[in-house]
């Protein structure tokens, strides 16, 4: 499909000198940001793990509670 998109100056200038530095088209450079977002805000239908296949850390946890789970025996 194609469609136009707009941008005020300084950013088509921006995305004009992007594309020069990677040798790609601002064609490639706009499709590959779409993707990402929408990668980045899907949905899924269902739960990647079941209940039964995750634990309960008691509450919010952080970086030294990710690794005492990572390091325990299995």
């Amino acid at each position: 499909m194609a469609w136009t998109m707009r941008f005020p100056a300084d950013e088509e200038a921006a995305l004009d000198a992007q594309a020069e530095v990677e040798g790609r088209s601002k064609h490639e450079i706009t499709r590959d940001a779409v993707r990402a977002y929408l990668i980045r805000h899907r949905r899924w239908d269902e739960p990647l793990l079941t209940d039964e296949e995750t634990f309960d850390l008691g509450g919010p946890i952080g970086k030294d509670d990710i690794r005492d789970a990572m390091n325990r025996p299995a």
